[in-house]
């Protein structure tokens, strides 16, 4: 695609224009689904906040949105990391605290799932046109799908303060849940540490575990091809 820029920037800004939209798109609805369900279930504190919006400026956070995903995608890392801006809930104003947090926890994957397959159903819509419209909306469907899937995945590890460790938390009996809940101060270090640091230990002391691609990659494109196969052309 030419931009009449210097070589490779058209084809780099192409290449970041397919990502804008699924990156926006996920990230927002994902985030708004856990205010919109806390709203439901009584907890208006994130909607004070304007939380319950499909603006995206509402729920980034310039470090772990823009800043560090932008750095991993220049210095070609074999992996993105990157996070939103959490949605507050005050537990005490839900009715029913526990079972109303895993309500809210399983929201947001739930809405990277109806996006996933809006992704499948929009590929209906690809064959009306043509070029280089054609051959945009289509790798911005096909990331849309992946990445969905991606965060539906990856947010459901059961690790704290990931949205599958708030799941596993409100299952748990009362006191063991509470030191569950404990661990999410240390969130970040636990994710980073079984997704890379496990790998990496498990590689050079020659007891394999389970690398990246088998913990998240290979489930979610399991999951988009059944998606696709649900919803799509066939």
């Amino acid at each position: 695609m030419d931009f009449g820029l210097p070589p490779g920037i058209g084809s780099w800004l192409y290449t970041a224009s397919t990502w804008i939209v699924p990156i926006a798109l996920a990230v927002t609805l994902h985030e708004a689904a856990h205010a919109y369900a806390a709203k439901l279930l009584g907890d208006d504190t994130a909607q004070r906040l304007g939380r319950v919006t499909l603006n995206p400026i509402r729920h980034t956070d310039p470090v772990g949105t823009v800043a560090l995903p932008a750095l991993l995608v220049i210095a070609s890392a074999p992996f993105i990391i990157g996070w939103a801006k959490p949605v507050p809930v005050t537990t005490a104003r839900l009715g029913n605290p526990r079972r109303d947090m895993m309500l809210v926890a399983l929201a947001g994957p739930a809405a990277n799932l109806v996006l996933a397959v809006l992704a499948v159903l929009l590929f209906h819509t690809v064959p009306l046109l043509d070029g280089t419209a054609r051959d945009w909306l289509q790798e911005t469907l096909v990331k849309l799908l992946v990445l969905n899937c991606l965060l539906a995945v990856f947010n459901m590890l059961p690790i704290p303060p990931l949205d599958g460790g708030r799941v596993v938390t409100g299952l748990l009996p009362l006191a063991l849940a509470r030191r569950y809940a404990r661990l999410e101060r240390w969130g970040v270090l636990l994710v980073i540490g079984v997704l890379i640091g496990l790998p990496l230990i498990g590689e050079a002391t020659g007891w394999p575990v389970p690398a990246v691609s088998r913990l998240i990659l290979d489930p979610a494109l399991w999951l988009a091809h059944r998606i696709d196969g649900l919803f799509g052309l066939g």
